[in-house]
């Protein structure tokens, strides 16, 4: 190939990419461009016919092979963004999806309302909650609460030690290294004594049965144990919840992310004699995708 031009360059990891059927073919090639040479999308759009070196060419084309071969674009740079924050991901953490930001939408939403019936100042900024977020992985949604509730105490757990390794790193990159504590723990068992105001969790919700049928890049690279909740898919919820209801305060707040097809298994998971105010949030596809409930006071 003797045109190292960013146009030619562009052209062929999307024509490379479109070719393997990697879905997100135009999107991948621009990221995979913008990590090879460092700069970002506007110098790459206003410089078409810039000639790179051969060893940015070289790695952008490596970069491309590793993407057809199925290796998520999120690992070949390291970063996913999530709640307009920059986050580090590797093999070891889950790669935050845009859909988990209704999580953390639901569980603002639903706290300020409950600091408007108490009829405490505005704006709300998380002044005596204390939260956890059970399976941080990659720490992103217990630092978007963090970012949102400056007041809030924060925690933050995860069965693997190596996810929490990432977790930390992007709690330090924030600036939330001495605010967010994180445990290493199954659910909560770690902090068996304390009680919070919210408990959130992204857990590991889909069936071992689904795995052969997830794309590539899900199935070969990201960690199992973030992935699969058990057979069925919906196998932590059950502890999760009953964990929840001993820990949670009086109106206090449990905010999970379901898979799809899994709320029929787990509404009835939280009985009305100690959860009350159960709301359903859809995703933008229309798929049940945050259960939130209050326990009973």
């Amino acid at each position: 190939m003797h045109n190292h031009s960013i146009r030619a360059l562009l052209k062929l990891g999307i024509d490379e990419l479109r070719l393997a059927q990697v879905s997100s073919f135009t999107l991948d090639a621009e990221l995979l461009l913008l990590h090879a040479t460092g700069r970002d999308r506007t110098w790459i759009y206003s410089h078409p016919e810039e000639e790179l070196p051969n060893e940015t060419v070289d790695q952008f084309l490596a970069l491309i092979a590793r993407r057809t071969d199925g290796e998520p674009t999120q690992h070949l740079t390291g970063k996913q963004e999530f709640w307009g924050l920059r986050f580090e991901v590797s093999p070891d953490v889950l790669i935050p999806r845009p859909e988990t930001e209704h999580l953390v939408e639901v569980a603002l939403d639903r706290l300020a309302v409950r600091e408007l019936r108490t009829g405490r100042d505005r704006p709300f900024t998380g002044k005596n909650i204390r939260l956890v977020d059970i399976g941080t992985g990659s720490g992103c949604i217990a630092v978007a609460l963090a970012k949102e509730l400056p007041d809030a105490e924060v925690y933050a757990t995860d069965i693997s030690a190596a996810a929490l390794e990432v977790a930390k790193r992007n709690c330090a990159c924030h600036g939330f290294a001495h605010r967010i504590h994180l445990l290493h723990s199954n659910l909560l068992d770690r902090l068996p004594s304390l009680k919070f105001d919210l408990i959130i969790s992204n857990p590991p919700y889909l069936a071992l049965a689904e795995a052969d049928s997830l794309p590539v890049e899900v199935r070969r690279y990201e960690p199992g144990e973030a992935l699969f909740g058990g057979p069925y898919g919906y196998e932590l919820y059950g502890p999760l919840i009953l964990q929840s209801a001993k820990q949670l305060h009086p109106s206090g707040l449990l905010v999970l992310e379901l898979g799809q097809g899994s709320l029929p298994a787990v509404e009835p998971l939280l009985d009305a004699s100690t959860w009350t105010d159960v709301g359903v949030t859809k995703d933008l596809a229309g798929i049940n995708r945050v259960l939130s409930a209050l326990r009973r006071g």
